[in-house]
């Protein structure tokens, strides 16, 4: 590349390396306070809440990297441009166009990036989350569970255990659940053990009885039982059973869902397709974010009071391409033959910055926007 080129690229991987060491900074504590107060004030330990956030660093990564780039080629023109250095090249017979060949490989770096991130590295650490938060919930019944003392886990329930052995045999089991309304089951068993299952831990009783006090009419009904299983997942969280989450599935699943995994996630053809294509659309938004940076501060020349129009016309136009792939995304969602929608505020952005490019190569029509370039001395 000529070294103007690589000069210009250079400005604009450190800016965007300041610039994302910035965001990432400030989007991670906050995820970082959040995680602190349930995982601390859960009981679990220190390495647990630092092994939590590095997990949640990669979707953190991912939103921040096209707003970076951004930035970037915003800074690193107007700190140009105010230094009179892209004035003087456009003097020399550097065009817009020309000019703009730096940052579209910028830009391309940073979709490289985002791609990466969205098709491997987010879904990775989605998916180990996922299995990590199960074992806390598995470990969190576990701890709840203490010999000699009546522990009640959840409203309605009491449970006691008298002896824990070292095999982590349970001895002479109580559990009584009083959260139906009308009624109350307690159960007795000699031996227990706690098991993991599909849904969640389940508690396994051998050699006992379940009784049944139904309030209304007065009856109780005794059943006695060689083995029994209850499941203690609501002990812990309460609602439907675990369905696999659609962000947790490689590509390659989403945009070929078949009926085994339409089943898992729950959701429907449509929201798969839309979450498979949006890791590819969505980085190429950098590329034209970057571009619409770079197009709309181009359209000003030399000015002692800066380029604020510029840069705030570019936010502008930033905030309506994702207000644009906001509304993409519920469109999309809505039948399985939408997906193209996806790309196209990546196309529209890219088209928005070609027109401004164009226009920034004809000042004279445009001067409201841009004030005359400083005249080069020869």
């Amino acid at each position: 590349m000529p070294r103007f080129d690589r000069y210009l690229l250079s400005q604009l991987t450190v800016f965007f390396g300041f610039f994302s060491l910035v965001l990432v900074s400030i989007y991670w504590v906050n995820r970082a306070v959040a995680l602190f107060e349930t995982l601390i004030g859960g009981g679990q330990s220190a390495a647990v809440f630092l092994e939590f956030t590095a997990l949640t660093l990669p979707n953190v990564i991912r939103l921040v990297l096209p707003v970076s780039g951004f930035a970037a080629v915003v800074y690193a023109v107007n700190r140009l441009t105010s230094e009179s250095e892209l004035v003087v090249m456009q003097a020399m017979g550097l065009g817009p166009f020309r000019l703009a060949r730096p940052v579209v490989v910028f830009g391309l770096g940073v979709a490289l990036l985002t791609s990466i991130l969205t098709h491997v590295l987010v879904p990775a650490s989605r998916a180990q989350l996922a299995n990590r938060q199960a074992e806390i919930a598995e470990n969190v019944t576990a701890g709840l569970l203490r010999e000699g003392q009546f522990l009640h886990p959840a409203d309605g329930i009491t449970f006691y255990i008298r002896e824990i052995t070292p095999v982590g045999e349970l001895r002479d089991v109580f559990l009584s659940d009083a959260r139906p309304a009308s009624q109350r089951t307690t159960y007795t068993a000699r031996r227990a053990l706690l098991v993991s299952g599909d849904t969640g831990p389940k508690l396994l009783m051998f050699d006992g009885m379940a009784q049944t006090l139904r309030e209304g009419p007065g009856t109780l009904a005794t059943t006695g039982f060689r083995d029994l299983s209850y499941d203690l997942s609501g002990l812990i969280e309460a609602g439907s059973p675990r369905r696999v989450d659609p962000r947790r599935l490689s590509t390659a699943e989403l945009l070929s869902p078949t009926p085994a995994v339409l089943k898992a996630t729950g959701e429907s053809r449509a929201e798969l397709l839309y979450e498979g294509h949006a890791r590819t659309g969505q980085p190429l938004i950098a590329v034209s974010g970057a571009l619409i940076g770079f197009a709309a501060l181009m359209l000003g020349g030399f000015s002692r009071f800066g380029l604020w129009r510029q840069i705030l016309l570019a936010l502008m136009l930033l905030i309506g391409l994702q207000l644009m792939d906001n509304t993409v995304a519920d469109f999309a969602r809505k039948d399985p033959s939408h997906w193209p929608a996806v790309y196209l505020p990546a196309a529209t952005g890219a088209l928005i910055a070609l027109v401004l490019l164009w226009i920034s190569a004809r000042p004279e029509h445009w001067r409201w926007l841009a004030p005359p370039r400083r005249k080069v001395a020869q």
